[in-house]
């Protein structure tokens, strides 16, 4: 076991799901530490991929699919499975066959078109429910790297349950959270090397892996592949519409379309759907997603923005604070079985995030960068539209980087971010 390994809240994520389902299907995007974390939970690893060995593995997994899934103990770990993606079936066969919890945990950084299917069974690709389920991994939040207390916990909000708390982080630091974002490799080096690894995976994603998928027809054009993960950095926290990106980098919307499954497949974006309560009111409900990134260094970097120069437009350090917050928040809720939506009705009423948890409890968040002005607007926007809820928040709280967690007469949460956890 690796001495440096920091928990991960996918540790119990995915030790739950193996004694409750035959495979689990890890995904996310390269550099988030499924393989590191994976490896703790199996017993067999089968990595696929070693050139010198992946052509044998591919060969004999097509003579003898059975005896390749049954070469160790168990759970075997198949490593970037999607290079046998063929394997699926048999995997499906063997989980029915054995009628065992916990006997394969397959990863992968790309949406195989295999997994494209999995509801569809199209082709002879079997549905994998009740026997695979997938789980998606992040990036680490600021709780995993220790850069939040987490005294203020979203379950006990939950149960009325709350304290106070003091967070030591500064807005300097924020802008560093940001920038390094939450790669696994990164968190223990200083800040230059941190910096400098996000900055690697960016320019990695652009020149090579938006290039790599052998069944994309998109053409090798780094300039453009660049282009529109900057597009994209720009309309992050908004609810744009594809043909305002589209518009922007001057090319159709079918290209536009490619490059967008692109990013899907390779896990860099990670946007919200919209929440659609039953409200009082006829009030019409929004239904378009709000763009985010998988990790928020990616937006910086795209943006080619620094800790230092982040503060040359607030704006848009605003927004990529929200696209922080708001992957913890998914690690968080992915942690509870809870999900993160946002809310916006055609009033422009808007909320930054919701969170339901598994019951149907919901809490309302406003995500704030400023300070008493921006928060006390939050809290009144949160207080106006819970009026017209026929079901009533547990909690309404707005997220901050500044240094106090405390209750508003109003009873609205004010917390830091750097004092969250699940």
């Amino acid at each position: 076991m690796n001495k440096d390994y920091l928990p991960r809240i996918f540790d119990d994520i995915l030790d739950y799901a193996l004694k409750s389902i035959g495979a689990v299907l890890v995904v996310g995007p390269k550099w988030c530490g499924k393989t590191t974390t994976c490896l703790k939970h199996a017993k067999t690893v089968i990595d696929m991929l070693p050139l010198e060995t992946r052509n044998q593995a591919i060969q004999f997994a097509k003579n003898n699919p059975s005896k390749f899934l049954n070469q160790g103990k168990k759970p075997i770990l198949i490593d970037e499975w999607q290079i046998i993606s063929f394997i699926w079936n048999s995997i499906k066969i063997e989980v029915d066959k054995n009628k065992v919890f916990g006997q394969y945990i397959l990863t992968g950084s790309v949406t195989d078109k295999t997994s494209l299917k999995e509801t569809s069974n199209e082709e002879g690709i079997h549905t994998g429910n009740g026997r695979i389920i997938k789980k998606m991994m992040r990036t680490m939040s600021l709780y995993e790297t220790m850069d939040s207390n987490g005294e203020v916990s979203l379950l006990d909000l939950q149960n009325n349950k709350f304290i106070t708390s003091i967070s030591n982080k500064t807005i300097d630091d924020y802008a560093f959270y940001i920038c390094r974002g939450g790669w696994p490799l990164s968190i223990t080096q200083d800040k230059k090397v941190a910096l400098s690894l996000a900055r690697n995976y960016y320019e990695t994603l652009y020149q090579e892996d938006m290039f790599s998928l052998n069944d994309s027809d998109v053409r090798r054009n780094t300039a453009l592949s660049e282009k529109f993960l900057r597009s994209y950095a720009r309309n992050v926290g908004t609810q744009c519409s594809d043909q305002i990106i589209a518009k922007d980098l001057d090319i159709d919307i079918k290209t536009y379309e490619k490059f967008y499954s692109i990013l899907e497949r390779l896990f860099v974006i990670d946007e919200v759907s919209a929440w659609n309560p039953n409200l009082r009111s006829k009030t019409a409900i929004r239904t378009k997603n709000t763009r985010y990134f998988i990790d928020s260094s990616i937006g910086a970097m795209a943006l080619n923005i620094t800790p230092d120069s982040i503060y040359k437009d607030m704006r848009t350090f605003g927004f990529l604070f929200e696209n922080l917050v708001i992957h913890d928040l998914k690690v968080y809720a992915d942690r509870i079985q809870a999900k993160i939506y946002h809310y916006r009705d055609s009033k422009n009423r808007e909320i930054d995030a919701v969170i339901v948890f598994q019951n149907g409890d919901f809490g309302l968040i406003e995500i704030k960068l400023g300070d008493d002005n921006d928060i006390n607007l939050a809290a009144t926007n949160l207080l106006k539209i819970q009026k017209d809820l026929v079901e009533k928040p547990k909690f309404m709280m707005v997220i901050t980087k500044t240094r106090y967690a405390y209750l508003r007469d109003d009873g609205v949460y004010v917390c830091p971010l750097a004092t969250l956890k699940f």
